[in-house]
């Protein structure tokens, strides 16, 4: 099962729901590997360095950040980019759909959209 990254801001009750729905879930927020205060390229140099997808709501930074790795040829496990504004109920159903059925390897080198 794919390793997840949850970025600072990342809304806690759809973590909780994850977590609640499927305890085996590998996840790590950035708070608890000291980049908690970290910019964005380092962040995802991290999840690359330990083949984590980037679970984050920042639609404004990230995504260019994360193809700008892709274009470099660096390694870019994926990004999880979830809508803030999507019912938190909504996220989890979505995001468990997309953690269970997608391998590892058809999440990198992109930025998937939730709602999907």
């Amino acid at each position: 099962m794919m390793g997840l990254l949850v970025d600072q801001n990342f809304n806690e009750k759809i973590v909780e729901g994850l977590t609640h729905r499927d305890s085996t879930l590998n996840l790590v927020h950035v708070r608890d590997v000291g980049l908690a205060t970290a910019i964005d390229p380092k962040i995802l140099e991290w999840a690359a360095s330990v083949g984590k997808v980037l679970l984050t709501h920042d639609r404004n930074t990230i995504p260019s950040f994360a193809y700008a790795r892709v274009a470099a040829g660096q390694i870019m496990p994926g990004v999880f980019l979830v809508d803030d504004r999507m019912p938190i109920g909504q996220a989890i159903d979505e995001l468990l759909v997309a953690i269970h059925c997608l391998s590892a390897d058809e999440c990198k080198e992109i930025v998937k959209h939730f709602p999907m």
